[in-house]
């Protein structure tokens, strides 16, 4: 008796979590559309279809350290570039998604191929009447490692002036 107990109870566990695989692939595909479809709408300069992905209370952090930005203040820098039809055009490369228990949160990291070369984006996202919106979004360029040197020397006197700037705040 004991014996087929615990063999039901390993068989319900095993099934279980193999629908939870299941369902997490799902969520996960639907993520990877909607950043996906999000960039796309950047490279077509469809304002409303790329600012519709975000929910109100959104953060977009860029890769300028003054870019810290709700998403008021980043739909107001952003609108002249969609209104040129030319905003930004990033292609991921390489994406991580990851879901919390209850499935109400995802977080992700992305390598992008943009204007900019590789740059990598990471970000929250909060399922909200059972659709997902993009609630975080950090971009940031990456600097390889063999020119970090070069970097630094350009941006310190830039950097430094908004590092005592900052200090005073």
């Amino acid at each position: 008796m004991k014996k087929t107990v615990l063999l039901l109870f390993l068989m319900a566990t095993v099934t279980v979590y193999g629908q939870k695989k299941k369902a997490d692939a799902v969520e996960k595909e639907k993520i990877t559309k909607l950043l996906d479809e999000w960039h796309a709408a950047a490279a077509r300069a469809d304002f409303n279809e790329y600012f519709g992905k975000l929910t109100e209370n959104s953060i977009f952090i860029g890769t300028d350290a003054t870019e810290n930005w709700n998403k008021k203040q980043f739909e107001a820098f952003s609108k002249p570039y969609f209104d040129k039809g030319k905003a930004w055009n990033f292609k991921a490369l390489e994406r991580n998604i990851f879901l919390s228990d209850d499935g109400k949160l995802a977080w992700f990291d992305e390598l992008l191929d943009t204007q900019m070369k590789i740059c990598r984006g990471s970000g929250v996202l909060e399922k909200i009447n059972g659709k997902w919106m993009i609630r975080h979004y950090v971009l940031s360029t990456t600097v390889p490692n063999d020119v970090i040197d070069e970097v630094i020397k350009v941006k310190t006197p830039i950097e430094d002036k908004l590092i005592e700037t900052l200090k005073k705040k």
